[in-house]
């Protein structure tokens, strides 16, 4: 029980911050879909390798402002060996949060998933993990004055939530069940150029 509460106080967490936005991130890319929303940030950062060390396992990049920064790889990236002075290192990140309408007792409560793809041995070193959460939450109370809706989540405890386009507390009424789900992904690739 401590876990689910656990989940949900996390996912919550992160629900907010998507619902609140992350300035930082450079591209935006909103859209809806059928019967739910979709809200999503991108970020890609790109550097130059100007040096390494294998023994140390280290690897300084010159990023676009031209700040250096090194950074320490760990021992599951494989490919280390193939990465040059001058390789282009592509980092992408991904936050998203999913809001579908769905048939009461369709969904099952929470559920989380890790996927990681690695680059095979003797490519260059790429990857990407990507971690999902989902929930399924009771519209408990809708605030379309304050902009907030209060969901039940599967924990039975309620949790107030301030949305970003109030509007679209108009396609929601109480009683309904919301499909939640977070996705972050991060990805990494590097090129020559």
């Amino acid at each position: 029980m401590k876990n689910k509460n656990i989940i949900l106080v996390l996912v919550l967490a992160l629900m907010t911050m998507m619902m609140t936005g992350c300035a930082y991130f450079k591209n935006t890319d909103d859209s809806e879909e059928r019967s739910g929303i979709v809200r999503g940030k991108v970020a890609v950062l790109t550097a130059t390798v100007v040096a390494i060390d294998l023994k140390k396992r280290v690897v300084t990049l010159k990023d676009a402002d031209g700040d250096l920064r090194d950074f320490k790889v760990g021992r599951e990236a494989k490919n280390l060996p193939q990465v040059k002075v001058g390789d282009i290192v592509t980092i992408k990140f991904l936050e998203s949060v999913a809001v579908e309408v769905i048939k009461p007792g369709t969904a099952t409560g929470t559920g989380a998933a890790t996927t990681i793809v690695r680059a095979k041995p003797g490519e260059m070193p790429g990857g990407m993990i990507t971690r999902q959460i989902s929930l399924t939450a009771t519209v408990k109370a809708i605030d379309k004055n304050g902009g907030t809706i209060s969901l039940i989540g599967p924990n039975r405890k309620t949790v107030k939530v301030k949305v970003v386009d109030p509007a679209n507390l108009d396609k929601v009424s109480v009683g309904d069940e919301l499909l939640i789900t977070f996705t972050e992904a991060e990805a990494i690739s590097v090129e020559r150029p």
